[in-house]
């Protein structure tokens, strides 16, 4: 296979698998071998085994860090502060990529950015919601928690999470934007005291910044 064949079997695809390029009667093995070769020449970004990209200038479409973390992990969805700052509900950068799953904990270093999973039972595995990442050309999609689930994830995932001083570390901002009633449904799913009080104090929080936010 000619690289202009796989550039046009890609498309504008952000990532690809290897089972996209073994229609026909395709032998498998030098498959395998035209992509180690592509990805030594760096025309080709490795992600994962049988997970890649096109490299710049090549590729026609940039994939978004939240669509690669779902496609490194299929069972999971991203949350904690790569969420909340998506959401805008801290002020940070956040420069590694966040997931929740219930499949292995795993951080993954990749030419398109670090990615970073974290493990919860199955029964927490909810959630979350099928979102478009409004700002990539041609529109991209990925599962991301809502903004309560995200914070929940957050500060249950976080040694000392409930303490009002992480919380206040944290930055939280526009905290009008946090549906309170939500919130209060969805901790009782993880039915621990830490985020009851946790959420106690993050209302008490988002009181504080409404009243401050009505007075300006």
């Amino acid at each position: 296979m000619e690289f202009e064949r796989l550039l046009s079997l890609v498309g504008a695809e952000p990532v690809f698998e290897t089972a996209l390029l073994l229609a026909g009667n395709v032998n498998p093995n030098i498959v395998r071998l035209q992509l180690t070769r592509w990805t030594n020449s760096g025309r080709v970004y490795q992600l994962r085994r049988g997970l890649y990209a096109i490299a710049p200038p090549y590729q026609k479409v940039k994939p978004h860090p939240f669509l690669i973390a779902n496609r490194i992990q299929r069972a999971s969805y991203v949350s904690g502060q790569s969420a909340l700052a998506f959401y805008g509900l801290i002020p940070d950068t956040v420069h590694v990529t966040l997931s929740v799953t219930a499949g292995r904990p795993e951080h993954r270093e990749t030419p398109l950015g670090v990615f970073e999973y974290q493990h919860v039972k199955r029964e927490l595995l909810r959630g979350y919601r099928m979102m478009d990442l409004s700002q990539t050309q041609p529109s991209q999609q990925a599962m991301i928690a809502t903004p309560e689930k995200a914070l929940l994830d957050l500060v249950y995932l976080q040694p000392g999470g409930d303490s009002l001083e992480y919380l206040r570390e944290l930055r939280l901002q526009n905290l009008e934007r946090l549906d309170l009633d939500e919130l209060r449904r969805q901790v009782e799913t993880f039915n621990t005291p830490k985020l009851r009080r946790a959420v106690e104090a993050i209302i008490g929080l988002a009181h504080s910044d409404i009243q401050e936010y009505e007075t300006l």
